[in-house]
């Protein structure tokens, strides 16, 4: 091992340990970006609202124009707090998602066919079941 290198870098081919460069910064990007919308989202709506004294007895859920993601994106192009908070919760589940549509791509560049097929059929179920799979 050179210059504390773990013994997994080593090994890798320079194509490898790039495509993980490439995924690693994909998800810190994501992540980070999550955080400051929801950030930003929750100094406006704490700027904006009064915050009543919470009933935790009963449920109250998301009003409906947060309920969609056309709607999430209209509130938030208003600059309204409770629609960046839900935009920065819809870029951190879009991280992850993303981050196996690049694999895809990856194994697709690198010809591997085994895991294209395993990258697309993971896809599919996260397609499935975050656009089609409501019953």
């Amino acid at each position: 091992m050179r210059n504390g290198e773990a013994a997994s870098e080593v090994t890798m081919e320079p194509k490898d340990r790039q495509i993980d460069e490439i995924m690693g910064t994909l998800l810190r990007i994501g992540v980070g970006l999550a955080a400051a919308i929801v950030f930003v989202g929750g100094i406006v709506y704490l700027g904006r609202h009064r915050v009543p004294p919470t009933d935790y007895r009963v449920f109250q859920g998301e009003p409906v124009e947060l309920r969609t993601i056309s709607g999430i994106f209209h509130e938030a192009r208003a600059f309204r707090g409770r629609g960046l908070v839900q935009l920065g919760l819809l870029v951190l589940i879009a991280t992850p998602i993303a981050r196996v549509a690049f694999s895809f791509f990856a194994f697709l560049w690198q010809r591997d066919w085994t895991y294209v097929l395993v990258t697309v059929i993971v896809l599919g179920l996260l397609t499935y079941s975050l656009v089609g799979g409501h019953g």
